[in-house]
C-alpha cells in the first residue's frame, strides 16, 4: 500500500524557489503580461501575437515581440503557430477546470490552482466547475477574491512533486 507523505509548501519547495517566484511574479506585471491576461479574460484564446503587437501602437513591433519571446522563455505564456495558446492562469486549449466568470464567459484554467487564483487576480468572484480525479463526482464551487466558497470546505486540493522543478510547466501538461 502506498504512504501518503503530507508536507507543507516548505517542505515540498526547491531552495531558490522562493527567488524565482519573485522574478516570474516581476514578469507578470509587466505591460505586455498583463494585456496577454487581458485578452484571455475579454475573449478568451488563442491570441494571435500579431494582435497583441498591433494592441500596443505606440511601442515598437521588435520589443512587444521580444518581451512576448521573454514571457515564452520564462514560461508565463505558451506561444505556438504564431499564438499564444496558453497564459497562467488561462489555458486555450480544454482543461478539467472550467471558470465561469462574472459576465457568464467560461475560460478554461490550467490547473486547480490556477482555477483557485482567477477571482483574486481579476478582484471578482468566479464560479469553478471540474471533476474529483479519483471518483469523477462533479464538483462546482464559487470562489471569491477572498477564497473559496462555503461548498468548496469538503474539497481538498492535490499537488504533486515535480521531479524537475526546473524544466517549463508549460510543456508538461
Amino acid at each position: 500500500m502506498a504512504r501518503l507523505q503530507i508536507k507543507t509548501a516548505d517542505e515540498l519547495g526547491a531552495g531558490d524557489l522562493e527567488d524565482r517566484w519573485k522574478a516570474r511574479r516581476a514578469a507578470r506585471e509587466t505591460a505586455v503580461s498583463r494585456r496577454v491576461l487581458q485578452l484571455f479574460v475579454d475573449r478568451g484564446g488563442p491570441i494571435p501575437v500579431e494582435d497583441i503587437v498591433a494592441s500596443f501602437a505606440d511601442a515598437p513591433a521588435a520589443a512587444t515581440r521580444h518581451a512576448l519571446v521573454t514571457l515564452d522563455d520564462d514560461d508565463l505564456i505558451r506561444i505556438q503557430d504564431g499564438r499564444v495558446d496558453m497564459a497562467y492562469p488561462f489555458s486555450a486549449s480544454p482543461s478539467p477546470f472550467v471558470v465561469r466568470l462574472q459576465g457568464g464567459q467560461e475560460r478554461f484554467a490550467c490547473c486547480a490552482v490556477d482555477a483557485l487564483g482567477i477571482a483574486p487576480m481579476l478582484g471578482q468572484s468566479v464560479e469553478i466547475r471540474s471533476r474529483c480525479h479519483h471518483c469523477a463526482e462533479l464538483l462546482e464551487l464559487r470562489s471569491t477574491p477572498e477564497g473559496a466558497g462555503p461548498e468548496g470546505s469538503e474539497v481538498m486540493l492535490w499537488i504533486g512533486q515535480r521531479a524537475d522543478v526546473r524544466c517549463k510547466v508549460a510543456d508538461s501538461l
